[in-house]
């Protein structure tokens, strides 16, 4: 996934990831603001995972996204 695009298309994605997350808040998702690493943290905040864990949903996340053009 290039999540320089995700990035720019934030506002368009904050649904599907809010979707998938939805113990993530839209201040979370205001301060994530599409960056990858900011993602992880709050996963980590919001659900009580380690790194591997909030790194292994969003590769799992990117996986069933990949079709999704707004991610290109």
């Amino acid at each position: 996934m290039n999540w320089d695009v995700i990035e720019g298309n934030w506002k368009q994605l904050k649904g599907s990831v809010k979707e998938q997350w939805g113990k993530l808040t839209d201040d979370h998702l205001d301060t994530i603001a599409g960056k990858r690493d900011q993602l992880v943290g709050k996963i980590q905040e919001a659900y009580g995972v380690n790194k591997d864990e909030a790194e292994k949903q969003i590769k799992a996340f990117e996986e069933r996204n990949r079709d999704d053009k707004r991610f290109f």
